[in-house]
Order: C-alpha cells, then structure tokens, then sequence
C-alpha cells in the first residue's frame, strides 16, 4: 500500500486487498466497503467522462462532507483530473476568485446546504465566469459504464492534482499547488505517528474540502481504517460518534472541548470506550484540555500536529510521547527522517533550540509552488516554505508554536503573544473558550484584549479576577489583557480555528 504512487492506485489495491471491509460510514448508516468505493468511484468516473470531463480538466468541487464528496474525489481521481476543493465557508466573492484563477469548467455545489443556496451562489459566478459550468448535486452523482473508462493515471509521473486555496481573511485565497505523491506522504506520517491500523474508526467531522480531509481519505486507503462520516457536528454527532464506537476523536480544540462537555454530562460511563487518541491541529490547544481528556475520558490525549495548506502536517506528536510533550508541543517533523524545519531569527540567521523565529519547512508534503508565481518569493533559496508561524524548536527538536506574526501584540514597543495569555487564562475554572487579540490604541499602540465565553453564563469572569489570575499564573504585568469582553460565543470557522479577523473588526470599532 505504502509504494502507491497516486490516490487511485492506493483505492485500487485498497479495495483487492480488503475488499469487504468497512470504507465509511455516514450519518444515515448509509454504509460502504472499500470494494464499494471503488466500484462507485469508476461509476461516476464513467459519469464525468460524459460530462466533459477528461485528465487534466480542472474542476472545482464544494460539497459538504459526505459519502457524495468521497465518491466524487475517486472518480475524479479515476480519470486524472485536476481537483480544486473549496471550503463552504466561502462566499460569491472568493469562489468567483478562485473558479476564475483556477480555470474550472465546472463547479460541483449541493443545492442548499445549513441555510444557504449554493446553487443561486455558483450560478451567479458562472454569469461573470466564461467557461464555468455549474452542476447542482442534490441527488446522485452522474454515473456512466466504467468499462468505457480509459487507461487508469500513470503513476510513473507526479503532475499537479490538486488546488486548495488557504483561507485567507483580508486577502484574495492563495492557491496552492498539490499532487497526489505529498499528500499521500504527509497522510503516511500521520498514520505511523498516531499507530493506527485497519481497527481503528475515525470522526470525520469537519470539511472534507478542506486540505486535511483528503489526507485523512488517504490515510484510511493506506491502513485500511474507517471513518464516520458527520456533515454538520453537533451534540447528534457526538451522539453517533459513540455509537460507532471511534477510535480517533479528531480534530481539533472546539471538537475536543464538545467531547469533554459531553462526557461530564454523562458521567461516569466512558462516551467512547475505545478512544485511542484525540488527533488536533488547525487550531491552538490548551495544554490543560490534553490532561483533561486524558483523564476524563481516556486513550492518550491530545495528540496534534502541525501544518498548514502549502505543507500540510509538517510535525506531529506521536501517541508514546510523554504528556509533557503531548501538551506542549505539536510534535516532531513529519514524516520523520524526511521532513526538515527551522526556525529563522528576525535577523535571518539559525534560531537555537528554544529561540523564537519563524518556523520554516521543507519536506516531500511541501506543496509545489502557488498558482500565482508571484507568491513563490514565501520559499527560499534552499527550497523552505516560510509559514508565517512564530515558534521554536525544543532541546529534543519537538516543535513550539506560539503564535502568528501577525498575532503579535505590539504595546509600547514590547511583544506581546496572544498565545501565552490565552493558554493561562484557560486554566481558569470559569473560561471555555478564549481568545486573545490585539486593538488599536492611542497612546500604547495596540491593547490586549480578552475575549472568553464562560463555562456558566450565570457566573461570568471579572476583569479584577482575570488580572489577579493572571498576576498570580506569573504574568508579567504589561501583558495582561487591558480589556476583557464576555460573549456567549466566538466565531470559528468550520476547522476550529478562531476568527479573530472579526473579533478584531467588532471590537476594533
């Protein structure tokens, strides 16, 4: 499985070597074998051909996640295409960006999906969109005779296969490009760290679009797992989850923190008997939320990893690391003994270990350049991908992230990281959820603020006590937060990760 050279031959020789094992299983029970998977994905292989469709053709695809999208994938795979998933997040604006900068001829949506018309959406792009070609899933997928099928991809050759355009905020979405080889490479890496086998069940409970869905697609091809398969999460998913009894409570902060109010309304009786692990990543974990679920509700934590669009899962744990690291790190480079960071000083020289500067990454993950040229000058000579990231190596090479550049509070001239005030502050018996940001400020330049949902809306958090906590957690006194704000949620996008673009917007007013 492991010598697979693209994602169809990995379906392929999934599906001869464990053919009637589980593949998926969704929120309906709708269940599917690998032999399934194989045979639908040829179906509507077949389906696309008719349609236009042929190697090379780009096509975009944004559909929620579902055995539909899984399908899609593998006969899309099948035929060699150029795949360009795109985050439901997403609105006219950017999708008319992406299906424009990508040449799409085709753009996959479902009708309406949480309350929002896709198909009015994507129609209206394909009006500014010469050559755009809308197809509005809100039944079966378009299906042909795979015995018309032309000659599997050749998987002698790496070509571009994939598209994923990053999540930006204020910018136009960067296109990055993927083949099938560094996916599968960073999937591979992430299965051997997390000792996962054809046992396992995985909650597949954020966007299949987005680029850590296909990666975990891969990793079920590879090993022979299942996942479960949630469009929408909520308390009925958690629900589900149990009853399927997952192995692998992915997938990041807000989902582990659902698992464990969860789990304390049930009580004594585990929620998930057979958890293994909790995998994370996306987001940044409170360190005492790794102690809690370990404790709570068994397995080995919190067991992150590090990575982003151009370079997904550049560093992970690994489930036999001490819960010191566990906790407090996203682990060591991925695939190990293939993957390389460093971390570059201000200055642009070689951080030591624990020296703060930005964590730069080089490995067979690594996408193969943007869409856009011109947002190549993000790699250096030496072929490094500049994250973004601030962070640090420590003395067992284990990677610290602790914080964006552009999460950098700057108050009077002196550094502020939202992530050291955040993790304190989530030790505090009252806070939730917490989210530190920067606003501007006349006189200091910026102003930490603090933004928390409580635990009990009955008992909130006071200024007064959040400074004398933080004063007592040993937080110097010019980096606690000057303003706290108390609300009975924070915005995150599907991934978990905190939208603190709006927080900023709102409060930055």
């Amino acid at each position: 499985m492991r010598e697979a050279r693209n994602l169809w031959q990995l379906i392929a020789r999934r599906a001869d070597q464990t053919p009637d094992a589980l593949f998926a299983v969704d929120d309906r029970d709708r269940r599917m074998t690998f032999s399934e998977y194989r045979h639908a994905s040829e179906r509507v292989a077949a389906g696309l051909i008719q349609t236009g469709i042929e190697k090379g053709t780009n096509v975009s695809w944004m559909l929620p996640t579902g055995l539909e999208a899984m399908v899609l994938v593998g006969g899309l795979a099948r035929i060699g295409a150029v795949q360009n998933p795109i985050l439901p997040i997403y609105r006219e604006r950017e999708v008319e960006f992406i299906a424009r900068q990508s040449k799409a001829v085709q753009l996959f949506v479902p009708g309406t999906f949480r309350g929002f018309d896709y198909a009015a959406m994507a129609n209206a792009v394909a009006e500014r969109v010469p050559g755009l070609e809308v197809r509005v899933l809100d039944g079966a997928l378009p299906e042909g005779d795979p015995t018309l099928l032309p000659a599997p991809p050749d998987a002698a050759s790496e070509p571009i296969r994939w598209i994923f355009y990053t999540s930006g905020t204020t910018a136009d979405p960067k296109g990055a490009l993927h083949t099938d080889a560094t996916l599968m490479a960073a999937s591979r890496g992430m299965a051997q760290a997390l000792a996962l086998s054809d046992d396992d069940r995985v909650a597949l409970v954020f966007p299949f679009t987005h680029v850590g869905g296909i990666c975990w697609l891969a990793i079920g091809l590879l090993v022979g797992c299942a996942h479960v398969v949630v469009p929408v999460f909520d308390k009925d998913s958690i629900a589900l989850l149990a009853r399927h009894d997952v192995t692998q409570a992915t997938a990041g902060t807000a989902f582990h923190q659902a698992y464990l109010a969860a789990q304390r309304e049930l009580g004594e009786a585990r929620l998930f008997p057979r958890v293994r692990s909790f995998p994370g990543g996306g987001a940044p974990k409170p360190p005492q939320l790794h102690f809690d679920l370990k404790k709570e509700m068994g397995g080995a934590g919190i067991v992150s990893g590090y990575g982003l669009t151009e370079c997904p899962i550049a560093a992970m744990n690994w489930t036999t690391d001490r819960d010191e690291k566990l906790a407090h790190t996203e682990g060591r480079p991925n695939p190990i003994g293939e993957t390389e960071l460093k971390v570059r000083t201000r200055d642009g020289g070689i951080a030591g270990p624990r020296e703060e500067g930005e964590i730069c990454a080089r490995g067979p993950q690594l996408c193969k350049g943007y869409l856009d040229e011109a947002l190549n000058t993000a790699f250096d000579a030496d072929g490094f991908f500049r994250t973004g990231d601030l962070g640090y190596l420590d003395g067992d090479g284990y990677v610290v992230i602790t914080g964006r550049l552009k999460d950098v509070i700057i108050r009077n001239g002196e550094n502020i990281s939202a992530k050291e005030v955040e993790d304190l502050l989530y030790q505090h018996s009252k806070v939730e959820e917490v989210a530190v940001i920067g606003l501007p400020d006349a006189k200091t330049g910026e102003r930490a603020c603090a933004v928390v949902r409580c635990r009990d809306s009955a008992q909130p958090l006071a200024f007064e006590e959040m400074v004398a906590f933080l004063e007592d957690g040993g937080l110097m006194i010019q980096k606690i937060p000057e303003q706290l704000e108390v609300r009975a949620e924070i915005p995150r996008n599907p991934t978990g990760k905190i939208l603190k673009h709006q927080l900023r917007e709102e409060y930055g007013a």
